[in-house]
């Protein structure tokens, strides 16, 4: 297993849709032991596959409860539905998230309640999840990964244009940009 580098906003294979996986491979399975270990290093809640540069529909995530209780696994090709987010601005303190694509930052971002997701696992059986909260926060956010779609993409036209000086500030924003978890001296 290995620490991969984490790609940062502006990077090609963050801002396209990732292409599904055909066949369930050693190869696939070595891929998904890196993302687990480089998304503990990071740390983070969640790493889809573009984000470590591989275009392939997989994710990953890790969450623990208050009381501890561990949310673990791996989702090959998912499908998400979705319940309505509710109108209106949302909470910052409640609704704030951060990504491991444009590190060190975070911005209020509504998404929705619930959150229904199909798949596969690394042994080709079917996986459902069903959450809420953030959780359902979590699956959202990482699904828009496979889309080519990055949490600052969806944040308020005021909070979009400080993420930009942001990226223009770090010389973020263009190919080749990446972070390594254990390496470089970043805030994630």
């Amino acid at each position: 297993m290995a620490i991969l580098p984490i790609r940062i906003m502006g990077d090609p294979v963050l801002h396209a849709p990732a292409s599904p996986v055909e066949e369930i491979t050693d190869e696939i399975r070595d891929l998904v032991a890196d993302m687990f270990e480089t998304m503990d290093a990071a740390p983070g809640v969640g790493i889809a596959a573009p984000q470590v540069g591989v275009p392939l529909r997989i994710f990953t995530y890790s969450y623990a409860d208050d009381e501890g209780a561990p949310w673990r696994g791996v989702v090959i090709n998912p499908t998400l539905w979705i319940s309505p987010p509710e109108p209106g601005q949302p909470d910052e303190d409640e609704e704030s998230e951060g990504c491991l694509s444009f590190p060190g930052e975070r911005f209020a971002l509504r998404r929705a309640e619930r959150a229904l997701l199909t798949g596969t696992d690394l042994d080709g059986g079917a996986v459902r999840i069903e959450v809420d909260g953030w959780r359902a926060r979590i699956l959202q956010h990482e699904f828009d990964h496979l889309g080519g779609v990055l949490y600052i993409d969806r944040i308020s036209d005021g909070d979009w244009k400080t993420a930009q000086k942001i990226a223009r500030k770090r010389g973020w924003g263009r190919p080749g940009q990446a972070w390594t978890p254990g390496v470089d001296d970043l805030d994630a």
